[in-house]
């Protein structure tokens, strides 16, 4: 009985995935919760990102569920200070399919959820030095509660767009030249 034990286990061991592929699934059952929901990568490109902060945001039990199925978009959307209150303007979250009834609109505002310090601070940015407060990601955090990565951004001008892409394709040719001579 024991020699087939053993011979299983040899066996088991044999067709062993590759170590690549058993970091990847180790990396993913650290974490479960965590999981990147949207991004907004044009918003690095129209602007000039210089902070960013995390910020929850209140959402109904439909809005959650469709989150966790993966279909929103904050590409279009922005956030304000208005009254006192953060909000998220114009972010799309697909409605929820079981939920017909009771479900959500789909680009209502929702409010955003930040201590009162980051609130002066972003409504300083906003309305004396001509800011933008523009969602760079949503995602779940390691708790599993919906988190947004707000950017305080200033617009690019054309200019500044092809200046930054000059660097980056200098910067990717110096790094083919180091590998290459390196």
């Amino acid at each position: 009985m024991r020699r087939t034990r053993q011979r299983r286990r040899a066996s088991h061991l044999d067709s062993a995935p590759p170590l690549a592929y058993l970091h990847r699934i180790m990396a993913e059952k650290s974490d479960p919760n965590s999981k990147l929901i949207a991004e907004n990568r044009r918003a690095r490109y129209d602007f000039a990102i210089e902070s960013d902060i995390e910020a929850g945001i209140m959402l109904l039990g439909s809005e959650v569920k469709s989150l966790r199925l993966g279909g929103s978009n904050i590409a279009e959307s922005y956030a304000s200070v208005e009254g006192g209150e953060l909000w998220l303007i114009n972010g799309y979250i697909a409605p929820y399919v079981r939920a017909k009834t009771f479900g959500h609109e789909e680009r209502r505002r929702r409010k955003l959820l930040v201590s009162k310090k980051e609130l002066v601070r972003l409504w300083n940015a906003t309305a004396r030095e001509g800011m933008t407060i523009v969602p760079l990601k949503m995602y779940f955090n390691d708790r599993g509660i919906v988190k947004i990565k707000l950017g305080i951004a200033k617009g690019k001008k054309n200019q500044d767009k092809r200046a930054t892409e000059a660097k980056r394709d200098w910067d990717r040719q110096k790094a083919r030249l180091m590998k290459q001579n390196g």
